[in-house]
């Protein structure tokens, strides 16, 4: 029996969420607030959904799991999840009890504002569902304080001044969640270093097998995929643990089995740099000076 597979809906406009999800249309064409309770229409229907536009979900309360991208999820109340244009996202496909509100942003809104170069600076944006930033109370109310400043503006009073007010709040809230999201990171602290501990071992394993030969150089997408976490979640989660992101931490490791190589076997430096994986030699030797002031072969001399 031939699999079935989700039908996939575009949706191009801010219009398109209110008519889908049966609910009358915006006050704003390019951004506006919806609750949980108003998209009860969608979860019932066996598709996923591709938005043309920034997504930010605060789940307040759970009912049932969350569909958030290709898998489900269950969250604590007081979560907050990120979806940047052209990604696939879910919505509650059991239970009409949860709630919580999102924001959809058209980037059109912020043209002509600092954040419409910025926001994607945000790396949150490409984190999966499953690392999304839980909430203290305090946090929360801050996050729901800044939704209800951007609901009052667009229920009340859309003026001149509405849309330089709302982007401010927006700015303001990601702000805040790059805030929360060090907090998140930093009391996860043992979790972190048994993360490092992994990190440390796949790459062991990597160079052991000679993986570099057929692979070349370990990437971050690499270490990702054998952590189960995105790249980006991977590498700020390092930053705020280490200060390095996950780029740098394979650089190290390149340049720590670089240095035992070369001191401790008779392989030419080609030979070294193609038994790392890289393509070019001079790409290896750039590297190894950049990290360590010296080329390989000052290094290697140093021991004759």
């Amino acid at each position: 029996m031939k699999k079935q597979t989700s039908k996939i809906i575009k949706l191009e406009s801010i219009r398109d969420i209110h008519r889908t999800a049966g609910i009358p249309g915006p006050v704003h064409p390019m951004i506006t607030l919806i609750d949980a309770a108003e998209l009860v229409d969608m979860c019932f229907n066996p598709v996923s959904y591709v938005l043309s536009f920034f997504k930010i979900t605060l789940v307040t309360r759970v009912s049932g799991k969350f569909r958030y991208g290709q898998g489900h999820y269950d969250f604590a109340e007081g979560s907050l999840v990120f979806a940047a244009p052209h990604q696939i996202v879910g919505k509650i496909e059991t239970g009409t009890g949860s709630e919580g509100i999102s924001l959809f942003i058209h980037p059109d809104f912020l043209q002509g504002s600092t954040l419409a170069g910025k926001i994607k600076q945000f790396g949150f944006f490409s984190y999966a569902s499953s690392e999304a930033l839980h909430l203290s109370q305090q946090e929360r109310n801050t996050i729901e304080s800044i939704f209800g400043i951007i609901r009052e503006e667009l229920n009340s009073r859309i003026d001149d001044f509405s849309q330089e007010v709302i982007i401010a709040q927006i700015e303001l809230l990601l702000s805040y969640s790059k805030r929360f999201y060090k907090r998140q990171f930093l009391t996860r602290q043992s979790v972190n270093i048994d993360l490092l501990q992994q990190m440390e071992a796949i790459l062991e394993t990597y160079f052991d097998d000679d993986l570099t030969l057929a692979q070349g150089v370990p990437t971050v997408q690499y270490l990702a995929e054998h952590l189960n976490y995105t790249p980006n979640y991977l590498s700020d989660m390092l930053r705020s643990l280490t200060g390095l992101n996950a780029q740098q931490h394979i650089h190290n490791h390149i340049i720590e089995r670089s240095k035992e190589l070369l001191s401790t076997t008779k392989f030419t430096i080609n030979e070294v740099a193609y038994k790392l994986g890289f393509d070019y030699p001079q790409s290896f030797s750039r590297l190894f000076k950049t990290k360590t002031t010296l080329s390989p072969a000052q290094f290697r001399s140093k021991f004759n």
